[in-house]
């Protein structure tokens, strides 16, 4: 496609109107379909509950107490997973239908980018975020990441479009639930999503745009500064507690920390050891120079603020992650990895066309390699880390049965070791006299033992707590399941 046809396309093609053909939105639908179903496959639905995932789900559900809420949290994935947490316990049902609320948010945020882009842009964009390891497992994961990925790409393409076409409505209110969903999702991440957004906006005088974009962000973001107030002191310090759990938020450089966790470490706190394979790392180190080539195609077909905008925003919503906090999840860079995309994609596409629009079939072969390969690897990490990632969770679920053999059942509470996945597991509450999730202090720890199974996990070999040095001990793999004297005997050890 030539440059003025592209420009074309970028200035005046709206969602919904006859230049836009509805054919362009098949390879997008093809794109989430193969997204939902890749998910099910490689991530498998039975996959247990991971430690986060039981803190949000356990705000709404019938199975478990709530866990303690701490203040970087959000509250807008356990609103988004209610409608299945609230009456079921069921993981495998959570799994399906967050996959497929994953596949069709993808399908919608790509679709707001219609008409700045050539489909096959689009879809190509959307494959390359979809197939990436971090994508495919948190797609269908009670986390908020995606999500906010999801809502900043929609969000961008948004923005551009009703910059480009003031009658678009449709433009406008995309804007408006995207920028909510995102601080309805982590509030402090959609400010760093959104501030090239807000620049663009006040550059270009677009007060109307300014005004939307402002508002949808207080509508997400309301819910957790009411918290702040209510439960946390105020909003300044629910951030210097957020800013606590993080490490304490200043200048970090944790770059070599994210390619460390690139091989599958779903946190790595602290971020030491072996880098993993070159080919593990290729793709992300290439993603920078693919983002130049769009960004170098966008400026020659004069049409830069579609490829700039997402290229800032994916700048800024990474930066916080690489050079303030001092360790490392794949995880917090998805929008920048969704936000980046499309510049790629259109750059890629460039590469292997003429001007034309013909292909270049040495080109095309060679890309389909890399391709090929960069798939091969990122399913094989995914993998690994799924993998790896049910086995501990087998094993919470094994320690919960053995609580079951020991008499702890609901109501019940437990301390120490993994508490809060352990717990949820159980059907418990869990408690913490200290660190980070802190609610509760031994003396109301010796009278709930009184009317409810309370145990302590402790770590083998490691001492126990004050409050739990007497409780008879019973060996369990690496833990010591530390069980209250009066709970026990209420119990069938």
């Amino acid at each position: 496609m030539s440059g003025s046809a592209y420009a074309t396309l970028a200035g005046t093609r709206r969602l919904g109107t006859p230049t836009a053909s509805r054919r362009s939105e098949y390879p997008l639908a093809v794109v989430a379909v193969a997204f939902v179903l890749a998910q099910l496959v490689f991530v498998r639905p039975g996959l247990g509950l991971g430690w986060d995932e039981t803190v949000y789900v356990s705000q709404l559900s019938a199975h478990a107490p709530a866990a303690y809420f701490s203040a970087p949290r959000a509250r807008g994935i356990s609103l988004l997973v209610a409608p299945v947490t609230s009456w079921s316990s069921s993981t495998t049902l959570l799994r399906v239908y967050l996959a497929v609320l994953a596949g069709t948010a993808l399908f919608l945020a790509l679709r707001t980018w219609r008409g700045l882009f050539p489909a096959r842009v689009l879809a190509l964009a959307g494959a390359l975020f979809a197939s990436l390891w971090v994508t495919l497992l948190y797609g269908p994961q009670a986390m908020p990441n995606y999500w906010v990925a999801v809502g900043a790409l929609a969000a961008a393409g948004c923005c551009l479009r009703a910059r480009a076409d003031r009658s678009d409505r449709a433009a406008l209110w995309g804007l408006a639930a995207s920028a909510s969903l995102m601080a309805w999702m982590r509030p402090t991440d959609a400010v760093w999503a959104t501030l090239p957004l807000l620049v663009f906006v006040v550059a270009v005088r677009r007060w109307r745009l300014l005004t939307v974009l402002l508002a949808g962000l207080a509508s997400g973001a309301t819910e957790w500064v009411i918290e702040a107030y209510v439960s946390y002191g105020g909003l300044a310090q629910r951030l210097h507690e957020a800013s606590g759990i993080e490490g304490g938020l200043g200048w970090h450089i944790a770059v070599v920390d994210q390619l460390r966790s690139l091989g599958g470490r779903a946190l790595c706190r602290p971020c030491t050891g072996k880098m993993p394979n070159p080919a593990v790392d290729v793709w992300w180190l290439v993603l920078p120079v693919l983002a130049v080539v769009g960004l170098v195609v966008a400026v020659r077909a004069r049409r830069t603020p579609a490829t700039l905008v997402p290229l800032a925003c994916a700048a800024t919503a990474a930066f916080p992650y690489l050079f303030m906090i001092g360790y490392a999840a794949p995880r917090f860079l998805l929008p920048a990895y969704a936000l980046v995309a499309i510049p790629v994609a259109d750059g890629l596409i460039h590469l292997v066309t003429r001007p034309t629009g013909a292909w270049r079939r040495p080109a095309v072969t060679l890309l389909a390699i890399g391709l090929a390969g960069h798939l091969a690897v990122q399913l094989a990490v995914l993998e690994r880390t799924v993998s790896r990632t049910d086995t501990q969770h087998r094993d919470w679920s094994r320690t919960a049965a053995e609580l079951h053999r020991l008499g702890v059942s609901k109501p019940c509470l437990l301390t120490g070791q993994d508490a809060i996945p352990i717990a949820f597991y159980t059907g418990c509450a869990s408690a913490a006299t200290g660190g980070h999730n802190a609610n509760t202090t031994r003396t109301t720890l010796d009278r709930t033992a009184h009317r409810m199974p309370v145990a302590d996990l402790t770590p083998t070999g490691t001492r126990p707590p004050a409050y739990a040095h007497d409780w008879p001990a019973h060996r369990y793999g690496a833990l010591e399941l530390r069980v209250a004297p009066r709970a026990e005997r209420g119990g069938g050890a």
